[in-house]
Parts: structure tokens; C-alpha cells; sequence
């Protein structure tokens, strides 16, 4: 059988399973096997326990839970709470000051947790009732935590740059450098639209915010915050100055995240320590198994030489480069709209990626265009996790509502992606500093 009509059959079948409800990485150890079966026989089976494991054996890999665990201690304590009503006693007399407060929490509980999800239901505990008490429109007040939330997946340390590191086999210190400044850019435009909007709609008064705190009642809360932003900083030092790999550095940063949690939030009682370690465990073991099943899938469609026969079918496209750029994008879009980020680069990234140096693009440069596009995917049905997430914090509020609130984020984000287009060296231009040539 042709390998392009194959893999038609590979996708459509794919599609099907994972539509059926059954969780990510069953389906693809399903379709993998199935596949295998079908096209190579039996005796190819003994070998699918080491190729799946061994997708885990890498010493990057433990950077995830590490990392994720450095966020569920945040947010099972009492720091993200803080963390937002730091910026909002700071931020309370600026203009769309308690939305950019939102952000501004999203943005920095991102480079503790690298998750989308938990940055969502962490900051949107606190912000969600205090916007719409101060009069914000339920879309704003919604709107703002999903797409906020998406950053944790493109600040670093970000765990679908862990990801995509691991399966395309590029330097993970080098994929946190070129996504630190993209972050920035698109948290800016963030910001940048919630002014315009809070101008717009005419919330000044709301946004201006009618509580005054005193200086006291600004600095008091500091204390409690400033260990973990200082853990931040020595996070990203370790990694961008070369003291130690990924894995080494989220191993001591979740270790004194917990240590702080423990001495300032008096995190000592077992029940609060499980929590922390059963949401770890839960998250680790999902993002674990959608490796190694990826790993199995990545396997079944090169043995089936369905991989090599579309990189080059698509190299051999006579179309501008720019073109082939925007097509991929609308892929990346599409999936990302049905599957969850770990899944589709671990699914499209090793496929792409010989496409995309041959074509002349810089790898590390199309993983912040990726990653993008999977933060769109996060706040766009059917999938959509931020939005409901979002609905879970706040039942009250309409899926539509949110939905409705997030779309002008989405305009932001394709913003972005448009901007790096002309501008790669926002991408490059850190890690080609900090650590030099590729």
C-alpha cells in the first residue's frame, strides 16, 4: 500500500479513537499496536515494551514531574493567592490595573509551574470573584485567567518545551531561552489589549479600582511572596548560566519550593502534603504515558515508512517557504482545537521538523511558533481545557462567555506569531547570545 494513503488511514483512525473519549495515550497504544499488527505481523510485538520505555529512560524526562511539582505546591498553598494580591494592592490605581494584576499572576505563577491548567484554576480562584466584584463584565473577568493561563505552556520553564526537546532530540536550555522573550511579548500584547478594552467598554471607574491600600498593607504581604520569586530567579540563573542541566535544576527548585511552602504557609499537616503529591503524581503520570505511547506511535509510522514518505512529499512541494510556514500553522491550529499540547508535539514535531530545517527555518524559532498555537488551542473549542477550567472556578458564568471573553486573546496571540514571522531574532536572539551556536 502506497505510505501516503497509509497514513491517511493512520490519521482518520487515529482521529476516531481519540474522539471516542479514551484518554490520549491509550488511544495511541492502541493505534500504534493495532497498526503494528496489522502491517508487520506479531513478531515485532516483544519489542514494543523496550521502544516504550525507553521513550522514559532519558534524564530530561524527570524534569517534568519535578517542574509540575514545583507548581502543585504553589498552587495547593496559600502562594498564589498572594502572588495576586501583591500585583493587585500595586496595581489597584492603574488603569485595567486589576486585569493586567490577572496577567501579571499568570505570567510569573507560569515560571513556577510550566502549566497551562494550573496557572488557570490557581490565579483564577483569586481574580475571577474580584474582578466581577469591582464591576468588570463576566467576558472580561473570565476571558483574561483563560488566556492568561495559556502562558504557562511558553514561559519557562515550560513543560511542552520539555516535550518537544525529548522528541525532537534539541537542547532544552537552548528551547527555555527562546521562549522567555516571545513569553514577554505575548503577555505584553495581553496587557496591551486589556487596557484598550477596560478604555473602551468605559469600566475606568472599575478599573481604577475604588480600595486604596496603604503603603503597610502593600509591603506586608511581600515577605511571603518574595522566596518564591526569588526561587524563579535562581531557577532560570541555573539554567540560562549553565550551572546545571533542566532536570538538576527543577529537582532543587521543587525541593525548596516545598521546603518554603512548608515554613511559610505551615504546610506540614499529611493531608496537605498528599494533596500536593497526588496532583503531581496524577498530572506526571498523564504527561508520561502520552511520551511513551508517542514514543510506540512515532515508531509504528516510521517502520511503516509513513513518516519519511510525507516529509518528503511536503519538501517537495514547490511552493515559497512562507507559504509552506502558513500552511503547517493551519495544521498546528486544527490539532490543536482536538488534542492536548504533549500530544500533538509529540505527534507532529518529529514529522515537521526535518521539513522545517530543510525549508531554512531556525528549530528552536518554529517551537515558539508551535507552542503558540497550542496556547490558541487551549482557549478554542471543542477542546478548549482553560475554558473549562475557567467554567469549573465559575460555573455561573456561560461556556459562551468565556469563549467570548478569550477570542480577542486568540487575536493577540496570532499577533505574535505574525510578529516572529518578521522578527525571528526575538526567538534566537537570547539563546545565540547566552549560549552561542546551535
Amino acid at each position: 500500500m502506497d505510505p501516503l494513503i497509509l497514513a491517511a488511514i493512520v490519521g482518520i483512525a487515529t482521529t476516531l479513537v481519540l474522539f471516542s473519549g479514551i484518554p490520549v495515550g491509550i488511544g495511541l497504544l492502541l493505534v500504534s499496536v493495532g497498526f503494528i499488527i496489522a502491517f508487520d505481523g506479531t513478531g515485532s510485538l516483544p519489542l514494543l515494551p523496550e521502544i516504550l520505555f525507553g521513550k522514559l529512560e532519558s534524564f530530561e524526562v524527570l524534569a517534568i514531574p519535578m517542574f509540575i511539582l514545583m507548581g502543585a505546591v504553589v498552587a495547593c498553598s496559600r502562594a498564589g493567592g498572594d502572588l495576586y494580591s501583591v500585583l493587585d494592592r500595586w496595581l489597584t490605581r492603574v488603569p485595567g490595573g486589576l486585569v493586567i494584576s490577572n496577567l501579571g499572576a499568570c505570567a510569573i505563577f507560569s515560571a513556577l509551574s510550566g502549566s497551562s491548567p494550573a496557572t488557570c484554576a490557581a490565579i483564577g480562584k483569586m481574580g475571577i470573584p474580584a474582578m466581577r466584584e469591582r464591576g468588570f463584565p463576566d467576558t472580561v473577568a473570565a476571558g483574561s485567567i483563560a488566556a492568561g493561563g495559556t502562558l504557562g505552556i511558553l514561559i519557562p520553564p515550560s513543560v511542552t518545551m520539555i516535550v518537544y526537546g525529548i522528541s525532537t532530540e534539541t537542547s532544552i536550555g537552548r528551547l527555555f531561552l527562546a521562549g522567555l522573550l516571545p513569553g514577554l511579548l505575548v503577555t505584553a500584547l495581553f496587557m496591551a489589549w486589556s487596557l484598550y478594552s477596560t478604555w473602551r467598554q468605559g469600566n475606568a471607574k472599575a478599573a481604577l479600582g475604588s480600595i486604596k491600600y496603604s503603603w503597610k498593607e502593600k509591603f506586608e504581604i511581600l515577605p511571603r511572596v518574595l522566596p518564591f520569586l526569588v526561587i524563579i530567579a535562581a531557577v532560570l540563573f541555573a539554567l540560562y548560566g549553565g550551572v546545571a542541566t533542566p532536570s538538576e535544576t527543577a529537582g532543587v527548585g521543587a525541593l525548596f519550593c516545598l521546603i518554603t511552602a512548608m515554613i511559610v504557609y505551615r504546610m506540614w499537616k499529611p493531608g496537605q502534603l498528599w494533596t500536593v503529591m497526588r496532583d503531581t503524581t496524577k498530572e506526571s503520570v498523564m504527561i508520561l504515558l502520552i511520551i511513551g505511547a508517542a514514543g510506540l506511535f512515532s515508531y509504528m509510522l516510521s517502520s511503516l515508512f509513513i513518516t519519511q514518505s510525507i516529509a518528503q512529499w511536503i519538501s517537495e512541494l514547490d511552493v515559497n517557504r512562507w507559504v509552506l510556514m502558513g500552511f503547517i500553522n493551519v495544521f498546528l491550529l486544527i490539532c490543536g482545537f482536538f488534542l492536548p499540547p504533549v500530544a500533538v508535539i509529540l505527534m507532529s514535531a518529529p514529522i515537521l521538523l526535518p521539513v522545517i530545517i530543510n525549508a531554512g527555518f531556525d528549530p528552536y524559532w518554529f517551537a515558539v511558533i508551535l507552542t503558540i498555537n497550542m496556547e490558541i488551542g487551549l482557549i478554542t473549542p471543542p477542546v478548549g481545557l482553560n475554558l473549562y477550567v475557567i467554567n469549573g472556578i465559575a460555573p455561573d458564568i456561560r461556556l459562551q462567555s468565556i469563549l467570548r471573553g478569550a477570542f480577542p486573546y486568540v487575536l493577540c496571540m496570532i499577533t505574535a506569531i505574525v510578529i516572529l514571522c518578521f522578527f525571528p531574532q526575538i526567538a534566537t536572539w537570547l539563546p545565540e547570545t547566552v549560549i552561542g551556536g546551535r
